[in-house]
């Protein structure tokens, strides 16, 4: 019998993850993959990467379980430990990715991870059977996701705070309802990130936006 394939990934990552905040839980069947001191991450969450890749700088001597593969890759490279993790999943065939950290400590890694969630967007491609690859990245007190051309309804729930950063030029035809700060049909420049820190007044909040990509940012504080 084959072995099924997993359709969602879980990427774990180093730096600061506030755990108890964390919703996105691997199930079974999910393929695991820790990125370097994401092992440490994944650890505490009580999982065992089926997979660990890194140049293993940060986390120093490799004491890797029973039953995960290492790849060990180079300290001089052309992409970081993570984005080489989320190269895995889509080698796996995954169709949605979670990448648990990297949102604090150094600036270059969580802009890098931000760009990972825009390519993972982009790529569905009509002439290749390559698919879109819906994704969020998240440690806990702040969870970010980036959509073009497109929306998503937002619950209540832990995080009080949602902003909308646009990642082209210009992002236009936002529409926000059911928050403090609603809009119809408005623009935002990517050199003036003004729809920050809006928050939900209701059950919920719709985000839409017609032309432009952004990354939706919630924070608990």
């Amino acid at each position: 019998m084959e072995k099924a394939v997993a359709t969602k990934a879980f990427v774990y990552t180093g730096g600061t993850v506030y755990d108890e905040y964390v919703q996105e839980r691997p199930e079974s069947g999910d393929l695991i993959i820790a990125a370097d001191a994401g092992l440490l991450t994944a650890r505490r969450f009580g999982v065992e990467p089926a997979i660990l890749v890194g140049d293993f700088d940060t986390l120093g001597e490799v004491r890797a379980g029973e039953g995960t593969e290492v790849v060990r890759l180079p300290a001089e490279k052309d992409m970081t430990d993570t984005q080489y993790a989320v190269e895995l999943a889509l080698r796996a065939g995954v169709r949605e990715i979670v990448i648990v950290g990297g949102l604090e400590g150094r600036v270059d890694h969580t802009l890098s991870l931000l760009a990972i969630l825009e390519k993972l967007w982009g790529a569905k491609k009509r002439k290749t059977n390559e698919r879109r690859i819906p994704a969020i990245l998240t440690n806990g007190k702040n969870r970010v996701r980036f959509f073009r051309d497109s929306g998503a309804i937002l619950g209540r729930g832990q995080y009080r705070y949602f902003s909308l950063l646009a990642a082209d030029e210009r992002a236009k035809g936002i529409t926000l309802e059911g928050c403090k700060y609603p809009l119809k049909k408005g623009t935002i420049l990517r050199t003036h990130q003004w729809a920050v820190s809006n928050e939900i007044v209701g059950n919920c909040a719709l985000v839409e936006v017609r032309h432009g990509g952004v990354w939706l940012v919630e924070c608990m504080d």
